[in-house]
């Protein structure tokens, strides 16, 4: 309750109301009372079609965004592998992250080609790839903010995030663990993007953003007179594409095309040309935070 109350003060905002009705139905999309969606395709289906249709987000660096007007980014170059290797056309749709997970869902896409966190909220709907890298989720405050030097720090602080964005689902566990050291969650800012976050934190609006590790570093290597790192603040966890839960096929399918692309380096290549390091160690199949097997 307390969160849903926190979400409308955001949502009634004026600087809100371009998104108030995509966020509106995103979240009637995850609340698990949606009208029953269509059914996913198999590959059977999508060959039978004769292309698959993937979704990507279009602003959520380093994975994908726009760089001197061209498509840039880990998954944008992943998929350019996929359309080499697939056996059939391979189409890309660019919209915005709050339609995007929901779009598979219900049918519309085939394959969520983006850097989705794996979370239990998530897994009720979703099967998951094997991970393209880590998404353990840290906080992330302004340079020279003295007053931050630990979680505990963060008690009443305004901090900022995506909306639908995995860590925005969590945070019941990040006001436990406030709550653990006596403090407690202070205002929450929705965001249509994490870049508009960044901004706000940069200009004082906010104090804090959480997001995954590799995002996080990477604006702080961009902008490092204006930001530091935290600390962890969830158990680890992994990025990865989506499929409608229980399309097996198709997620063996890609499962296939990861596999081949870890053996022969061009994940690891392209996870050191867009993150910055490689991550050599991940799991060979989805996890839940904290290395949990995902459901049955």
């Amino acid at each position: 309750m307390h969160a849903i109350r926190r979400i409308t003060q955001a949502l009634r905002s004026a600087r809100w109301s371009r998104w108030i009705f995509v966020a509106a139905f995103c979240a009637v999309a995850w609340s698990g009372v949606a009208p029953s969606p269509a059914n996913a395709a198999s590959l059977e289906e999508i060959k039978k079609r004769g292309y698959l249709v993937t979704a990507t987000e279009d602003n959520y660096p380093p994975f994908e965004f726009i760089q001197d007007g061209q498509r840039a980014g880990l998954d944008h170059d992943l998929y350019k592998a996929l359309k080499d290797w697939a056996g059939f056309p391979v189409r890309q749709e660019i919209l915005p992250w709050q339609g995007l997970l929901a779009g598979v869902v219900s049918g519309q896409f085939d394959v969520a080609l983006t850097a989705a966190t794996i979370s239990d909220q998530r897994a009720q709907q979703l099967s998951f790839s094997m991970p393209i890298a880590e998404a353990t989720h840290y906080y992330m405050k302004r340079k020279g903010d003295t007053r931050i030097q630990s979680i505990k720090d963060l008690s009443g602080l305004t901090v900022g995030m995506q909306q639908g964005s995995s860590i925005h689902q969590r945070l019941p566990e990040i006001e436990a663990l406030l709550q653990k050291s006596g403090g407690k969650l202070g205002k929450v800012s929705l965001y249509a993007s994490f870049p508009e976050a960044y901004q706000d934190l940069a200009n004082g609006r906010i104090d804090y953003v959480l997001n995954s590790v590799v995002a996080i570093a990477d604006v702080i290597r961009k902008r490092p007179n204006d930001f530091e790192l935290g600390q962890a603040v969830v158990p680890i966890g992994y990025h990865a594409w989506a499929v409608k839960r229980g399309n097996k096929e198709l997620l063996d399918y890609l499962n296939k095309f990861f596999t081949e692309q870890r053996k022969n380096g061009t994940l690891y290549r392209l996870q050191e040309k867009w993150l910055g390091r490689s991550f050599p160690d991940l799991p060979w199949e989805a996890k839940l935070p904290g290395n949990r097997p995902m459901p049955e």
